[in-house]
Formats: structure tokens, sequence, C-alpha cells
């Protein structure tokens, strides 16, 4: 045989017709295996793009969800009935947003079941917020309509308070009008010959002269002056605990007191502090003088040793 013989020879099938009929066999059986794994990759990956794609549809409406749920949050109303209907709205969201989460694997049909339930719930919170926006411009007026009543109300409550005030003012100086005042108020330390002592051990008593000035709007009658007097070391000469007097909001004790009749002129005025053969102590002494609970006059004198 030569050589073309032998080549072609070596492309057969088989000698025999058996053999050929098997490799014939194994030819298609690998031919048709071959295009089921083609069709198998093929079909893989189409599967596997449409899984991404549902997936991705899946996750756009999570996000969609949660935009209409901080959509909801930014919504508030003092109508407690349409605060319910949207805190009920905002619960629906909230549970399609955790089933769409715990779903797997997604299908067409869910995906379109989702974004019809998001599309209603979209509408519905479009809805609300055209309600609330109505009630709020609602609010804003009558907000504005009781400000414009506040400030008329503050308008005249400040008028008010400013003639009050005014009363109080006019009052204030009719009072300290009438307040008693004292001119050429003096204290002295007095001897038993009733003499100035400038020696505390030589004083017996203390003189304190002063006049009331006149004054036409002050009250007139019988009016009680008290004094108070106290030593170099603060303390208050007093002759019984229950010397008191009414002195603003408090009862305060008093040195000495005495009773004038004022009718609205100069009046000369002297009290004394007796003190009852105890010597007195060096220093300086400040005098107060109270009437009408007012203190009309204070001065300060010294008694040598």
């Amino acid at each position: 045989m030569d050589e073309f013989g032998k080549k072609k020879k070596g492309f057969s099938l088989g000698e025999t017709d058996k053999e050929r009929r098997n490799n014939l066999i194994i030819i298609m059986l690998s031919v048709v295996l071959a295009i089921v794994v083609v069709v198998f990759f093929v079909q893989h990956s189409e599967n596997k793009k449409m899984m991404q794609a549902l997936n991705m549809e899946k996750a756009s409406i999570q996000t969609d969800l949660n935009t209409l749920m901080t959509n909801y949050d930014s919504i508030h109303t003092t109508n407690e009935t349409l605060q319910a209907e949207l805190e009920g709205a905002q619960t629906k969201v909230k549970d399609l947003l955790l089933e769409v989460g715990q779903v797997k694997k997604v299908s067409y049909d869910q995906i379109a079941q989702y974004r019809q339930e998001v599309t209603t719930l979209r509408t519905i919170m479009k809805n609300y917020i055209i309600q609330v926006d109505s009630l709020n411009r609602r609010n804003e007026i009558l907000m504005a309509e009781n400000v414009q009543v506040k400030e008329e109300f503050a308008q005249s409550e400040s008028k008010n308070v400013q003639l009050e005030k005014e009363k109080e003012r006019l009052q204030e100086k009719i009072k300290m009008a009438a307040q008693l005042e004292t001119t050429a108020l003096v204290a002295v330390g007095i001897n038993d010959r009733g003499k100035d002592a400038e020696s505390a051990r030589r004083a017996v008593q203390i003189k304190v002269s002063f006049v009331l000035g006149k004054n036409v709007t002050a009250p007139r009658g019988n009016k009680m002056i008290y004094v108070r007097i106290q030593k170099p070391n603060q303390v208050l000469l007093l002759k019984s605990p229950n010397d008191l007097f009414q002195f603003e909001d408090l009862k305060i004790p008093y040195s000495a007191k005495r009773e004038v009749t004022y009718e609205g002129n100069t009046l000369p005025v002297n009290i004394f502090w007796d003190n009852e053969g105890a010597e007195f102590m060096a220093g300086e002494y400040t005098v107060d003088i109270f009437a009408d609970g007012n203190n009309i006059g204070t001065t300060k004198f010294t008694m040598k040793r």
C-alpha cells in the first residue's frame, strides 16, 4: 500500500461496521455533551445576570423605602387623628422594609409586588403631606391672629404697667414729700447739773436735740419719735427688750422715745437717755432718729475718758 493509502486508512472510523458504528455514536454523544455544556454555561450566565438585576431592583426598593421612612419622620402635626394615621403608614413602610430585607432570592413577581406597594405608600405619603401643609397653613393664620391679639394685649398691659409705675412714683413722691426731716441734730453727754460733759465718767445722760422741719404735706397730730443710740462697741442702749417699734417689715428695739404734737411747722425736740448711775463707755456713739416708720436723721458724737 502506498503512503497515501496509509494516511487515508488512519482517518477511518474503524475497520469493521461495528467499530465504525460505535465510534460514530461516541462522536455524536461528544457533540451533544459539548452543546449541553455550552447551553448550561450560557443559561448560568444569563441566570447570574438576571439575579444581579433582581438584587439591584431589591436594593433600589430598599433605598426607596428608607427614603419614605425619612420623609415620614419629617412629617409632624398636632392633629392627633392625622398623627395616628401617619404613624400607622410609617409602620407599614417599616414592616415592608423588614420583609424585603429578609428575602434571600427575590423573583420578578415579588419585585413587581414590592414596586406596587412602594408606589402606593408614596402616594399615601404625598396625601398626608398635603393634609399636614393645609393644617399648618391654617395654624399659621390662627397663630398670626393670636400673635396680633397677644401683641395688642401686651401693649395694653404695658400701658397699664406704665400707669401703675407712674402711680407708684407719684405715691412715692407724695410719701417722700410727707416724710419728716430733722435739722440741727446734735447729741451730747450731760452731767448731773445739765451741762455738757465731754468725759464719759462725768456724763449721766445723753441729750439728743433736733428740729422737725416744716412740711405742709406731712400728716398733722401726735407723733411718736424714737431714738436708737449705739455704744462704741455697737451695742444698743436699751431699757427693755420689749421696747420695740415698727420699721419697714420688722420690729426693732429703741433706746428712748417721745410723743410730740406736730402741726406742720418747725418743732424743736429734746429726747434724753438716762444711764441710771452706770458709767458711759468712752468712744464714738451713733444716734438714729425715727418717725412714721422712717429714719429721719443720723448723727455721731464722742465721749472721752
